[in-house]
């Protein structure tokens, strides 16, 4: 397996004409369907208010949670938007966390974006059905490119295994990929593209560099910076 080092390399070389070309040949046109933004399977917005709001409070609502990668400086830019709170914006990583009667405990290695209480990004809202981000300027990167990844090793595949591929380009699941898609705008997602994949291998380097071992209680966050609380404060700040 290639180093993350070299695979980075290859990151920051990655030609954006090319990228491009794959898009375009892929195709792509965001409906709106807001699918990428919400969790699987909920009992929100099935009902009745009162009905959301019961769902909204109970664990078995939400089995499958939106999880949507989010660096740390994102993170920020997100609190800087909108006023919010570090807890507002995001939330550790799931993945190597476990409920425990004490509560969650365990160490992770990313941020997500927040959910609300039906799992879905507290980002997102809807109107008869029209989905939209109401931090679309300020969105991270693996939202400006999804539905697309490149294939690197110590990149991501969201929202699961790939659905089509062309060249470095991997597509996954979305309603919008086969539709006609503008040079522009394709020129436009390949240089996001590009530049998440480098910022995910810049980020896991980062994460291995800055990894200290801690036998802290409860939840801790490893990230580029070092090693953080839920609320994204560093453990070694009493």
């Amino acid at each position: 397996m290639d180093s993350l080092e070299s695979e980075l390399e290859r990151a920051r070389d990655l030609d954006t004409s090319a990228l491009a070309d794959a898009i375009e040949t892929i195709g792509f046109e965001c409906t709106r369907c807001g699918a990428c933004c919400k969790a699987g399977e909920t009992a929100c917005g099935e009902e009745d208010e009162e009905a959301d709001d019961a769902a909204r409070e109970s664990d078995a609502a939400d089995p499958e949670p939106h999880t949507a990668t989010v660096f740390p400086d994102e993170i920020r830019r997100l609190q800087d938007a909108g006023d919010y709170d570090f807890r507002d914006v995001a939330r550790p990583m799931p993945y190597g966390i476990e409920e425990t009667p004490d509560g969650p405990r365990g160490e992770t290695f990313e941020w997500a974006l927040q959910t609300d209480g039906c799992g879905d990004c507290t980002f997102y809202a809807e109107d008869d059905g029209v989905g939209a981000c109401t931090v679309h300027e300020d969105r991270p990167l693996i939202c400006r490119t999804y539905p697309f990844s490149v294939g690197l090793g110590g990149t991501s595949q969201p929202m699961g295994e790939a659905v089509d591929e062309e060249g470095m380009v991997r597509a996954h699941e979305c309603e919008g990929l086969g539709r006609d898609i503008s040079r522009a705008d394709a020129e436009e997602l390949a240089a996001a593209l590009k530049e998440r994949a480098v910022r995910e291998l810049e980020e896991a380097i980062g994460v291995r560099e800055n990894y200290r071992p801690t036998e802290r209680d409860g939840v801790v966050v490893h990230d580029s910076e070092g090693q953080k609380r839920p609320d994204g404060t560093p453990i070694d700040r009493e």
